[in-house]
């Protein structure tokens, strides 16, 4: 039943049937969660044996450098050379971090707001009112950096193929007070969006009235593939250079949904400029990285070629879950006109638009069931979504069994909270 064209009787007699359904399975005493895009336990167990990459000291100098010792601020050459292969970029571009990319874009924003850029323009706390683009549905970690800081966060609405790129344009061109927009490239958090060619040279050749705009482009889901589409981008330092533009961009990537979220390894790429400048200010907060874990990496994979070996465990494990909840939203919502959703070919979500109005209702109502979701509004600036519709699905960390369960009443919730508001209407 379409519950957009259905009569008042029709929808009156679906909400007593999807009622019924619903207090069942609020019975049951659920306690399900899907609100993060965390690795499975199958998943960390893909990566047990780095643990034991190394435990003599003969292996804990790696390459001539003792690395239980201060030193190597950017990082060890080899795990340098392994982040420039698998993000396609020169060693002099990567500088090496702790276990998180959030941490270090965190930082990055962090500096250019106390420091300013390395092309000596005024720190941004000192510039007035700072505004930051935020294509939506997008990171809520990203928006909270901004947010925290106090920036005007303005929505840009994501396409099939990337952020309005009509509307970056033009706010970037005519605006001095729009300095940075927040990108997720590749399998975008979280409708799996892909940027396509013509929107990563766009962003590459855009003309910016700020001479210190910057392009934060969070790459975290580079090698995340769920199909044998392997989809591949242009490179956007590479880009960006073709253009003058090399220090306007920052590329953001990590090994934390690759090995451990809790002990992988982060690192950002950007132009020589910057890298500099990043570690002329780093060399003041720190002394050096996890040199250990950043061997044990290199160790563990040899090469590009074997995180590209370990990413194929990984979507064994995690393609039959994206399956199976795009199979329940089709099978259960599908042609009712209660929800749309997208297919991405990688990554970890699944973004799900509601009917308009419904998104913090089935958010309610699946937390009354005990299913546990990212908030509604959490993908947008501020929580708020205009139209409250979008939730995001985060099909990676539950066992199958407890994922089937959780959907089941996510699509009753679904359904219910879009016939609960047509009524209303």
């Amino acid at each position: 039943m379409d519950v957009r064209t259905a009569s008042r009787e029709e929808l009156l007699s679906l909400k007593d049937e999807l009622t019924a359904r619903y207090d069942e399975a609020c019975s049951k005493n659920l306690k399900l969660d899907m609100s993060r895009g965390k690795p499975g336990a199958d998943q960390l167990d893909l990566s047990q044996g780095i643990l034991t990459e190394i435990q003599t000291n003969e292996d804990a100098v790696f390459e001539g450098l003792d690395l239980r010792n201060y030193g190597g601020l950017d990082g060890i050459p080899a795990c340098k050379a392994l982040f420039a292969d698998m993000l396609h970029v020169k060693h002099e571009n990567v500088l090496i971090g702790g276990n998180a990319s959030l941490t270090m874009m965190y930082d990055n924003i962090m500096r250019l707001w106390v420091f300013g850029d390395c092309g000596g323009n005024k720190p941004w706390s000192q510039q007035g009112t700072i505004k930051f683009l935020c294509p939506v549905p997008g990171y809520d970690r990203h928006f909270a950096i901004c947010q925290q800081l106090g920036m005007e966060l303005i929505n840009i609405p994501m396409k099939d193929d990337g952020p309005d790129m009509d509307m970056v344009e033009k706010l970037v061109a005519e605006d001095a007070s729009v300095k940075g927009i927040w990108c997720v490239p590749k399998y975008s958090n979280p409708t799996g969006a892909v940027y396509s060619d013509e929107v990563v040279r766009r962003f590459a050749s855009i003309k910016h009235a700020a001479p210190d705009f910057k392009i934060m482009w969070d790459n975290a889901y580079c090698v995340h593939h769920l199909t044998d589409d392997k989809i591949e981008i242009p490179n956007i330092l590479e880009e960006a250079a073709k253009y003058g533009n090399e220090d306007i961009v920052f590329q953001f990537a990590s090994t934390s949904k690759i090995t451990f979220p809790g002990a992988g390894v982060a690192c950002m790429t950007a132009s020589v400029n910057n890298i500099k400048w990043a570690k002329n200010l780093l060399k003041v907060q720190a002394i050096g990285p996890d040199k250990i874990n950043q061997a044990r990496h290199v160790k563990f994979f040899g090469n590009v070629e074997g995180i590209a070996a370990h990413m194929e465990k990984h979507r064994a494990i995690l393609a039959p879950k994206f399956e199976m909840v795009l199979s329940m939203l089709e099978e259960n919502l599908g042609g009712t006109g209660a929800g749309s959703w997208l297919s991405p070919k990688g990554g970890y979500f699944i973004s799900f638009d509601s009917y308009p109005g419904c998104a913090k209702r089935i958010y309610d109502l699946c937390k009354q069931a005990g299913v546990v979701l990212t908030d509604a509004g959490a993908t947008f600036p501020y929580g708020k979504d205009p139209e409250d519709k979008n939730l995001r699905i985060a099909p990676s960390y539950p066992p199958v069994e407890e994922l089937k369960a959780a959907m089941e009443v996510f699509c009753v919730c679904a359904l219910l909270a879009a016939v609960e508001k047509k009524l209303a209407e």
